[in-house]
């Protein structure tokens, strides 16, 4: 039994971690914990999340001292403000833990991109530079050895799912870049209440448009460059996005396919739709990616969808746990 501590577990993310891990048969769930600062500090889980009272019934603990918190622990998640990520990820790493962090603070390995997308500079150069990038389905042998797994965002994950095996593949068009249109619902933007995010006043809506975070992550992890713009939908979760890209002169349909057949035959949490496109309702609540297309001639669209807080978050880090553990891939998600 794996000794597991969340850090960040009253926000949406981190109570989808909680219910994975509770479940989990190799994990012994040994404490939910926030900020020092945080106004649910002390307060019971399941007041704060009513849909687990009577199963997850445990206080939610401010974190005042890491070294005392990473005392026995093999294993943290990291559901926390980038910031906060890059500060106490060392000190849990140098005692000896497993970290899985699902902010920004360790996704891409390049110092100066920080104060550009995040605002702060990153002074964790180490552990930078021995992050191992957490696209559970394409990293795997790496996730095996890490000690430190960056859990990708939730936009990142489904469009790089998209577009990799048609990229290893060599069969885009490479003078156009995939133009990634997606939107997500407000679960998104945190539980912490924004004028931005209320869904009262949520109108669908893109921004960050050509300067979202986000887009060089993508283009990072494709070794592509891409268009990325984000749209806010009023919806409570789920990702929806739609990419247009070329392929190459005489790339067909059944190339695709079986591309698309070939990367993910044996990942259980990708599910590839032989005709049409998915639709959003057909993930919410899962840990699935699900991917479809359509080509016309050299133009292709392809459709990628996912629930934001699970495989585009929490299923993802569990998802990961499960391979760097060498545990079933699927335990606890299905």
């Amino acid at each position: 039994m794996l000794n597991t501590l969340i850090i960040g577990a009253s926000g949406y993310t981190g109570a989808e971690l909680a219910a994975y891990l509770q479940r989990h048969p190799e994990i012994n769930l040994q404490g939910l914990m926030v900020s020092a600062q945080s106004a649910d500090a002390g307060k019971s889980f399941s007041d704060l999340h009513p849909q687990y009272k009577g199963i997850i019934d445990i206080p939610v603990q401010p974190l005042t001292d890491v070294a005392a918190a990473a005392q026995g622990i093999d294993v943290v998640f990291l559901a926390t403000a980038h910031e906060v990520s890059h500060d106490i990820a060392p000190q849990f790493l140098e005692a000896g833990c497993v970290v899985f962090d699902l902010s920004g603070a360790y996704r891409v390995q390049e110092a100066d991109f920080y104060p550009q997308y995040y605002g702060f500079e990153h002074t964790n150069t180490k552990w930078l530079n021995q992050a191992v990038y957490g696209l559970a389905e394409w990293q795997a042998d790496k996730i095996r050895q890490a000690q430190l797994i960056a859990v990708p965002g939730c936009y990142p994950t489904v469009s790089q799912l998209a577009l990799k095996p048609l990229i290893e593949a060599n069969l885009l068009d490479e003078q156009m870049w995939p133009v990634i249109n997606a939107t997500s619902g407000v679960s998104g933007a945190g539980r912490k209440a924004s004028m931005t995010s209320s869904f009262c006043e949520v109108s669908l809506q893109p921004y960050g448009i050509f300067t979202h975070r986000h887009q060089p992550e993508i283009a990072t992890h494709l070794g592509r460059e891409v268009i990325f713009t984000p749209h806010l939908g009023n919806f409570a979760r789920g990702i929806l996005a739609t990419i247009t890209c070329k392929v190459k002169s005489g790339v067909t349909d059944e190339q695709i396919r079986q591309t698309f057949k070939d990367a993910y035959q044996h990942k259980p949490l990708v599910r590839l739709y032989d005709k049409g496109v998915p639709a959003l309702k057909a993930v919410v609540g899962t840990p699935f990616c699900d991917i479809g297309f359509v080509l016309k001639g050299e133009h292709l669209i392809l459709v990628g969808t996912e629930d934001n807080l699970l495989k585009g978050a929490a299923a993802q880090a569990v998802q990961c746990m499960n391979i760097r553990f060498d545990f079933n891939e699927t335990q606890s998600l299905l």
